[in-house]
Order: C-alpha cells, then sequence, then structure tokens
C-alpha cells in the first residue's frame, strides 16, 4: 500500500504504483528508513573541524588590540547564537524529532495503504457484488484523504530546512508544530484505514476461499482431461472407434485452452465454473470408454438372447391354433373371438423382430453403440407382447378348463373376498360407513348375476371369470381404502 494520490481504482490497475512516496523522498530523505536523516551530529559542522574549537583558534591568532575588541561583544547578546549551545538547539533538536516521527508515520501509513491495495485487488479479483463495489469505492475515498495529509506532511517538510546554520528559534518551533500536526494526522487516517481493513473481513475470506480453490479446480480438470484421453487411446487399441468420445472429447479443447489463460484474463469465478465443466465432462467421456467394452460384449449377449427367443416365440406361435381349435370347439364364441388374430400377429411380430435384429446387428459392427442399443429395445417389447398374446391363448384354455369343470371354487374364492371386506367395515361400528357399504353391497349382486349367467346349455365361462375377477379388484380397493382412513385417524 502506498500513500499516493487518489486514482480511479480498477481491477485492471492492479499493478499501479505510487508517486507520492517517491516525491516525498525527494524531499524528505529516504521514506522507508526516516530516522536516517542528513541531520548534523551534535558538535559537527558542515565543513572542518568542530565550530567552538574553530572560532576560539581566529580569536587567539588575532591581534591583542583586535581580541580585546571582540571578545566583550561576543559576550553581550546582541541577538547572536550561544556557541554551545542553549535553547535555539534544543528547539531546533525538538523540531528534527517531530520530523523524524512524521516520517515514520509516514512510512506506516504508506506500508498500511499498500497492504490494503493487495487486499481489495483480491477481492475484485474474484467478486463482483455490490458489497465488494462498495468497498472499492471507499477505498478510493479513503486514498483521496491518504493523497490530503500526505500533501499536508510534504508542505511542511519542504517549509522548513531544519539543517540552516541560521534557524533562529522561532522558526523551529513553528516547524515542530507543523510536523507534529501532520504527525498526528497521519496517524489518525492510519487507524481510519485499519478500521476499513477490519471489516473487509467476509469479504476478503470469501475472495481468498475462492483463489485458493482456483489452481487445484484447474489442476484436477487437466488431470481429467488427461485420464479421458488415456482411457480412449486404451479403448482404440482394443479395435473399438469410439467416434462419439473422441468428438466430445475435442470438444473440451477450446475449454481447456481459457484454462491455460488464466484467472487473470477470463476471471476467478468464470475459471472456476469453467474447470468445474471441464471436469463433469471430461469424467463423463473417461467413464463411458472405460466402459465401452463391457458395453460390446453385453450387446453381444443381448443380440443372441433376443435372436434366440424370436426362434422360440415362432415355434410357440405354431401352437396357438390347435389351442383356438379346442376353444372353438368346447366353449361359445365370447370365450374366445378375441383370440382370433392371436397366430397373424404373433408371427408379424417375430418377422419385424428378426428384421430388427439384423439392424441391431449391422450397428454393432459399425460400432454405433445408441442406435444398437435402441433397437436391441425395439426387438425386446416387440416379442414381450407377442409372448403374452401366445400365453393368453393357451392360459385361457386351462382357466375355462378348470372352471367348466368345477366352477364353485372361483364363487367361493369371491365371496370369501367379500365376507372378509364386510367384517372390516364392520370393526367397531354398529352400522358401516355408506361409502364402503355401497360398493360392497354391489359387489354381492354382481356375483350372484355372474352365477346365474353360468346356468343354460352353452353358459359363458370367460363372462363368469372376468366378473369374479373384477369384483375382487372392487373389494380389494375397498378394503385399502378402509386401511388407510383408519390409519390416518390412528
Amino acid at each position: 500500500m502506498t500513500a499516493t494520490p487518489s486514482q480511479p481504482y480498477t481491477p485492471d490497475r492492479i499493478d499501479a504504483r505510487s508517486t507520492t512516496t517517491a516525491a516525498a523522498a525527494d524531499r524528505t530523505g529516504t521514506v522507508r528508513a526516516p530516522l536516517a536523516r542528513l541531520r548534523r551530529p551534535r558538535g559537527s559542522a558542515r565543513r572542518g573541524g568542530p565550530r567552538p574549537l574553530r572560532d576560539v583558534l581566529t580569536l587567539a591568532l588575532l591581534p591583542l588590540p583586535l581580541l580585546a575588541a571582540i571578545v566583550p561583544a561576543a559576550f553581550a547578546g546582541g541577538g547572536t547564537r550561544r556557541w554551545f549551545g542553549g535553547r535555539g538547539e534544543s528547539v531546533r533538536a525538538e523540531a528534527q524529532a517531530a520530523k523524524d516521527a512524521a516520517a515514520a508515520a509516514f512510512y506506516e501509513l504508506d506500508t498500511a495503504q499498500r497492504d490494503l491495495r493487495i487486499s481489495i485487488e483480491t477481492i475484485v479479483a474474484v467478486d463482483s457484488s455490490p458489497a465488494a463495489r462498495r468497498a472499492v469505492s471507499d477505498f478510493e475515498d479513503i486514498g483521496r484523504r491518504i493523497d490530503e495529509v500526505s500533501h499536508l506532511y510534504i508542505s511542511a517538510v519542504d517549509a522548513h530546512d531544519l539543517d540552516r546554520d541560521d534557524l533562529e528559534s522561532s522558526v523551529a518551533a513553528r516547524a515542530r508544530t507543523e510536523l507534529t500536526a501532520a504527525k498526528d494526522e497521519l496517524g489518525r487516517t492510519k487507524q481510519d484505514l485499519e478500521r476499513f481493513q477490519q471489516g473487509l473481513g467476509p469479504l476478503l475470506d470469501k475472495a481468498e476461499t475462492q483463489l485458493a480453490r482456483l489452481a487445484p479446480a484447474v489442476e484436477r480438470a487437466r488431470q481429467t482431461l488427461l485420464a479421458a484421453s488415456n482411457a480412449l487411446d486404451a479403448v482404440r487399441a482394443a479395435g473399438l472407434k469410439a467416434d462419439d468420445l473422441a468428438a466430445r472429447l475435442a470438444a473440451l479443447g477450446p475449454e481447456l485452452t481459457k484454462l491455460n489463460q488464466g484467472a487473470g484474463r477470463h476471471g476467478v469465478p468464470e475459471t472456476l465454473q469453467r474447470a468445474d465443466r471441464v471436469l463433469r465432462d471430461a469424467e463423463a467421456v473417461r467413464a463411458e470408454a472405460e466402459r465401452l467394452p463391457e458395453r460390446a460384449a453385453e450387446t453381444d449377449r443381448r443380440l443372441v438372447s433376443l435372436r434366440t427367443r424370436a426362434q422360440a416365440l415362432t415355434t410357440r406361435s405354431g401352437q396357438v391354433d390347435p389351442v383356438l381349435s379346442e376353444l372353438r370347439r368346447r366353449f361359445s364364441a365370447a370365450c374366445w373371438q378375441d383370440l382370433q388374430r392371436v397366430p397373424d400377429q404373433a408371427a408379424a411380430n417375430v418377422r419385424q423382430a428378426e428384421a430388427k435384429l439384423k439392424e441391431a446387428q449391422q450397428a454393432r459392427d459399425e460400432q454405433r453403440w445408441p442406435d444398437a442399443t435402441s433397437l436391441l429395445s425395439t426387438v425386446r417389447a416387440l416379442l414381450n407382447s407377442t409372448d403374452e398374446a401366445v400365453s393368453a391363448a393357451g392360459d385361457r384354455l386351462q382357466r375355462l378348463n378348470a372352471v367348466a369343470k368345477d366352477p364353485q371354487q372361483e364363487i367361493e374364492r369371491t365371496r370369501f373376498a367379500i365376507r372378509d371386506a364386510q367384517r372390516l367395515a364392520m370393526t367397531g361400528r354398529q352400522t358401516p360407513e355408506p361409502r364402503h357399504a355401497r360398493p360392497l353391497d354391489d359387489s354381492v349382486a354382481r356375483l350372484d348375476h355372474a352365477v346365474a349367467s353360468l346356468e343354460g346349455r352353452h353358459p359363458d365361462y370367460w363372462h363368469f371369470l372376468t366378473e369374479t375377477e373384477a369384483v375382487r379388484t372392487t373389494v380389494a380397493r375397498v378394503v385399502a381404502q378402509i386401511r388407510e382412513e383408519r390409519g390416518q385417524g390412528a
């Protein structure tokens, strides 16, 4: 810090230096060593030997009549200076001491201002918040005050030459007064400067924390980029192209260039954000590159598995026609009409799945991994729907055979579910809640209607099964509602 004339402060003037200190040095001697003055040691003159001795020798060499005339006048007063000190020399010494003290105060203020300038530069380099801008403005105000008190000090030094032989006591006293006042003003300004610096604590701590993060963050980003590049090289050495990963890694090149240019050009916050972004993207490339061999092996396994499954479904699809034939022969049309298109749909799905498998194989050979993964997902969805349709025909025949042989088991299963729900609805109550009792009563009536539909020459067993299943679903919903309400009440 330096006691300098105030100038508008910007982050670009980080290396600005004061000129006032140099000016003060030209006038007062070396400011940084204020006590090393051009003061003459007590009892020595500018030239020659000790002045009192020189005067005595001069008198001794004079002719005796002239000596007799001079000596009385030398001791008669008349405004002449005392030979061996006195009040005049004491005042001169006090003025010189005041000058030295003022120079020391000026040097201390200069040092404090330099330190504070470094703190302000640190804050400005990191923080652009309103608080930081206000701190810069306040620092400029303090700088202007420092300019004023520095000018007061320099003017006091320039106004009085304390080394003059003919320095009057009144002049020395006035110099002492002015220099003491300058020293006191310098001290008060330094105290204000210190109080201002203490108020910068939170901003400075925040700035120093970000600056401490800067170098490690940039280095981590560089190391992660290097690791991603090495992983990509290893993948290519294994025969995998990984062109998409190479393109993503190349896109990070300009970001690395900006990181290398440093925070002085792009700012500390922006550099920290860029380092974090480069680290995240490079880490993703590295992870995918290391996972690529495993991904290739997994793609190969899925191709083999889905191809085998498609072949098995082709075989199973051929068994749907005999099942439908038996359903037509033994049960009413309502029991099998919705399954009529299953064989044709299953065959079409299998053919489509096989075509997608060929495309997926080609994508894998060309190492277009996202395309291969998407195609394999499509094949899996086709085979799943085909498997459900083929299985539905066999399951339908099995369930219809069971209910045709003994419908009572399905009836009892449904009635047990209704009675269990009714008991739960009546627990702790004299009458059930209407919102619970009504759907349960409707379920009883619905079950009775389904049982009645079994009478006749060609009963619709499939309608009976779907009705009983729907009744059980409704009852289960009522039970869940009752338990949820009682759980909330507890």
